[in-house]
């Protein structure tokens, strides 16, 4: 087995225009990155730290401890190359295990063709020195291990998340064209919310920005609403350890009495689908719902706090001719009723966002899945500027 106290370099992906939010993320759980690049923030870490980041991580996509790298200049050399790494010492011969690539060579044409081989290679080794083989799938059920290969450098990791950390769990009712929840906190990360001052969530579909603005604001992590991850199907893991973790992650659990979270939506049926995702996440006694025209949302008066919309922008939901009316509403909602606040407008439609009507002071670059975003900042001063 392997020291799970060893530290190593660990690789944490995220989607990509996420890492400084994600940077920050890490930097505030104590840890100090050594690289930022668009999609992945490095570090040095072990293995009992990539359980308290996968139980905390709110932006990242997997966390990855380093295996091994090596030159890989074409296809037929994975087999004999990854055949000598003591692949015992990560997984016993009763196991099941999963492998994923990313591929840039030209002497591969299928990443599968990569998978199969690396395989392959775990397989034999075992059955050669035992007779047994461990079991080998696509669910990503059991152990996960990973290659990224560009030109000739391959580099093997422990993928110790599995499934995608970027899914939070809590919201059983998705709604239409629901928000990802690492890129809900993202945005809320880059508006600079302070996570004391009002939160105003208009237009919130099935209510993913409110409910990660109240889990961030109380220091509730993702880890609260999973309980399997692949570091789990580790030789070494320690499930005491785990324990240790997640019941010190609950202990951080902080509400602020006086914190105001409202979310408000036109529809009936998207308030109850947001109550029963906040329910599920543990903090609908957080969040204040309306059913009302977003123009009519309760504004706490005297406050300076953050006024958050992610409307349709013709892509996958309504029509984009019928928008620029729900722009310009948007705009004189928050010119007329929102004054001290600073306004904040998700899209993927800048030339619909010009029908906003205000000046913006930043532009901050995100994706959407594969859609060009833009997260427009708004000062919205008191009386003339």
């Amino acid at each position: 087995m392997i020291d799970f106290d060893k530290k190593g370099k660990v690789v944490v992906t995220c989607k990509d225009r996420f890492a400084p939010y994600l940077e920050k993320e890490i930097l505030d759980l104590g840890f100090m990155p050594v690289a930022v690049e668009r999609t992945f923030v490095e570090l040095e870490a072990s293995l009992n730290d990539c359980i308290s980041l996968n139980l905390h991580l709110r932006i990242a996509s997997h966390v990855l401890y380093e295996i091994k790298s090596f030159y890989l200049h074409k296809a037929d050399d994975i087999y004999r190359r990854v055949k000598t790494i003591p692949w015992e010492d990560y997984i016993n011969e009763s196991a099941y295990f999963s492998v994923i690539s990313t591929v840039d060579n030209p002497s591969v044409d299928n990443p599968l063709f990569v998978n199969v081989r690396i395989k392959d290679a775990i397989v034999d080794r075992f059955r050669e020195a035992s007779g047994v083989r461990p079991d080998s799938g696509s669910e990503l059920q059991g152990a996960v291990f990973q290659m990224f290969w560009k030109d000739t450098q391959a580099t093997l990791y422990i993928n110790t998340s599995g499934e995608t950390l970027a899914k939070h769990g809590y919201r059983k009712i998705p709604g239409d064209a629901p928000m990802l929840e690492a890129l809900a906190a993202a945005t809320i990360y880059a508006s600079g919310w302070d996570k004391s001052s009002p939160f105003i969530n208009p237009m919130c579909g099935s209510g993913t920005l409110a409910i990660e603005a109240a889990l961030i604001a109380t220091d509730r992590f993702p880890g609260w609403f999973r309980d399997h991850y692949a570091f789990m199907h580790i030789l070494g893991y320690d499930e005491e350890i785990y324990q240790k973790i997640r019941a010190k992650m609950e202990r951080k659990v902080f509400v602020n009495p006086s914190l105001k979270i409202i979310a408000s939506d036109i529809s009936m049926q998207a308030v109850l689908y947001s109550k029963e995702n906040a329910e599920t996440a543990g903090v609908a006694d957080i969040i204040e719902f309306e059913q009302c025209d977003f123009a009519d949302t309760p504004i706490p008066e005297g406050k300076e706090g953050v006024v958050f919309f992610n409307p349709e922008y013709g892509e996958r939901l309504g029509e984009e001719n019928e928008l620029p009316e729900t722009y310009q509403r948007m705009g004189d909602f928050m010119k007329q009723k929102c004054p001290g606040y600073t306004g904040f407008v998700f899209t993927g439609n800048l030339p619909l966002a010009k029908k906003i009507g205000l000046r913006t002071s930043q532009r901050i670059e995100f994706y959407n899945g594969t859609i060009d975003c833009r997260l427009l900042k708004y000062e919205l001063f008191r009386g003339k500027r």
